[in-house]
């Protein structure tokens, strides 16, 4: 009777061991090439979103602000709130953060109705893969941000006294959301902050 010959069998079982640890080997190898491009994209989308929100906050300060200057006069308050008075030059800030995300701005500018588009780049690259040109490849990402009006309010008649049309008009009250405000000039405490104002989010 003749004996199984298992070196033999052995010598033939390696190339195939080495076959199929070699794809295994390229296919953990590919595998890391997406997740190094995944990874790349989802900072690249961080620092947009993040350098349009900048940009946006920064033009809402400056219309919250408009609205401080004008407090006593109520018939100019809903051109603030419509953002008819915005200047759009928050961009530096949108440079700032995108920095702080290791991104570089490609473009920023307004958006429709009232906002912010900014495009940004990677700095870094996905490096090195398998896949071939991925050592130079930076992701991109754009992100959009609005600025939305949360207040309203009743303007008051133009004659609050005697009506000889020289008497101030009594400020109404703003209803911003679910809080109500009674503005004095005079009381800071009963003056609402930018984000009771306005509300800055990112575009669905």
């Amino acid at each position: 009777m003749t004996r199984p010959r298992r070196h033999d069998d052995a010598g033939q079982a390696f190339p195939i061991y080495i076959t199929v640890v070699a794809g295994l080997l390229l296919l953990a190898f590919a595998y890391l090439a997406v997740g190094q491009a995944a990874a790349n994209r989802n900072g690249a989308q961080t620092a947009a979103d993040a350098a349009a929100l900048a940009a946006a906050q920064e033009t809402r300060d400056q219309l919250a602000g408009d609205w401080l200057e004008v407090v006593s006069d109520p018939t100019k308050w809903q051109d603030i709130l419509d953002g008819d008075t915005a200047v759009f030059d928050g961009c530096w800030r949108a440079y700032e953060l995108a920095a702080q995300n290791d991104a570089n701005v490609q473009g920023c500018g307004p958006a429709e109705p009232l906002g912010y588009k900014v495009e940004v780049e990677t700095e870094k690259t996905v490096g090195d893969s398998i896949v071939p040109g991925t050592e130079d490849v930076r992701s991109k990402a754009s992100a959009i941000a609005v600025i939305e009006p949360l207040c309203t309010f009743d303007l008051p008649g133009e004659d609050s006294d005697d009506g000889d049309g020289n008497d101030p008009l009594p400020l109404p009250q703003l209803t911003c959301e679910d809080q109500n405000w009674d503005p004095d000039p005079e009381d800071p405490i009963t003056l609402p902050e930018p984000e009771d104002l306005f509300d800055v989010h990112l575009a669905d």
